[in-house]
């Protein structure tokens, strides 16, 4: 088993331009083994094909900044630690734990960390105000960002919104709320009752709001951990209605890997580093995908603060925002970075379009051609959710 360090120095870098846009989500050997697409609902490694490696005798050290603290959201990169294919490419990576008080572009640009995961939204803001970073791969095909409500409540649409008190974060998490509002003819600002949410969903159980903000891998899966007292059972999907902005029209991108812009340009090495950095990533990605069950163990072993049944329903949710990826595992898809730049700039959220160079290709491309060669699954086509069976509390 690998090792890596779960937490690095902290940086409580809040600046009031970016306050919209704060934090919200091997073997011991030299031999390694690649993996082959599992069966729906299996959990089980399938060798492929085993290689000997041997890594670089100059490890270069890289740390990673993530966006919020340690959960499945990050299973991918936990992974790669753990199984050694950072240590392949001659990578020596640190995780920085994320918090609410820390904004990943601002620590990548500051040289405090080497690359950053990051919303794009949360990306561009600070990019559109003279950080110089880029993003070089985009792993998350699909927003994860919901409106839930109870049955009783009646709101099956956006246009069930009309006058009802609306819960979400800020912070810059409302932006596909409010756009999808607007697309079905409502004024946020008249026509319903925003109100800011704590990041959990007691308000919503309490009856306090009508409809609370959730990440279907977080949030939503809070509510169903807890018990329904009209039955003293959990409550269960058929309890709820949800309103998912991907099939609204106004999802925006979110985790990416992010660069040093002027570091690409400049420094050769920081560039091969890259590459070699977004392989290993998503070489670790593939192996949650293929594992879902030892990825999820990695995980817990890295100490997040929900249990075994909820990072096992946070990883299967995180996998379906990634797989399948037509266009291979962090290619960028040029009508979702479209969809969210109209709606960044039509909220204002963005002044402006975002210039040449908020993101690049080919980075993630060299590293997926990597992956091919070595014979690796890049797309996924074949991966099915698996059926989590949650518990009270998320244990």
């Amino acid at each position: 088993m690998r090792t890596w360090t779960r937490t690095g120095p902290r940086f409580a870098l809040v600046v009031a331009a970016l306050a919209m846009v704060a934090a919200a989500c091997g073997s011991t050997d030299d031999t390694t083994t690649t993996t082959a697409a599992a069966a729906p609902g299996d959990t089980t490694t399938t060798t492929a094909a085993a290689t000997t490696t041997t890594p670089p005798e100059a490890m270069i050290d890289v740390a990673l900044q993530l966006q919020w603290f340690t959960q499945s959201q990050f299973a991918g990169y936990y992974a790669a630690v753990d199984q050694g294919f950072y240590e392949e490419v001659g990578l020596n990576v640190e995780i920085l734990e994320g918090g609410v008080d820390i904004v990943p572009a601002v620590v990548l640009d500051s040289g405090a960390a080497d690359f950053a995961i990051s919303w794009v939204p949360r990306g561009l803001v600070p990019r559109e105000e003279g950080l110089d970073i880029t993003n070089i791969a985009q792993p998350f095909q699909r927003s994860a960002t919901l409106q839930v409500s109870f049955k009783d409540a009646g709101i099956t649409g956006v246009d069930d919104l009309a006058g009802r008190t609306v819960g979400n974060w800020g912070f810059g998490n409302e932006f596909e709320l409010l756009a999808g509002l607007r697309s079905a003819g409502l004024d946020p600002e008249t026509d319903v009752d925003l109100v800011q949410q704590q990041f959990d969903m007691l308000a919503l159980i309490s009856g306090d709001i009508d409809a609370a903000q959730a990440m279907i891998y977080n949030e939503y899966a809070q509510v169903l951990e807890t018990v329904n007292p009209d039955t003293g059972e959990l409550y269960q999907p058929e309890d709820l209605d949800i309103i998912n902005w991907n099939d609204v029209g106004t999802a925006m991108l979110q985790d990416a890997i992010w660069a040093d812009e002027g570091r690409l340009d400049s420094d050769p090495v920081y560039r091969e580093t890259a590459v070699k950095f977004v392989e290993a990533s998503l070489r670790g990605w593939i192996y949650c995908r293929d594992n879902p069950g030892p990825c999820v163990d990695i995980v817990l072993a890295a100490g997040p603060t929900l249990g075994v049944s909820h990072q096992t329903w946070q990883l299967n949710e995180i996998n379906a925002l990634i797989w399948p990826s037509p266009l291979g595992v962090g290619i960028m898809d040029q009508a979702l970075w479209d969809q969210t730049i109209e709606i960044a700039t039509s909220e204002a959220i963005l002044s402006s379009a975002p210039t040449a160079g908020a993101f690049i290709t080919d980075i993630a491309q060299e590293a997926v051609d990597n992956l091919i060669s070595a014979g690796l699954d890049v797309v996924g086509n074949d991966w099915q959710r698996v059926d989590v069976v949650l518990v009270e509390g998320g244990d």
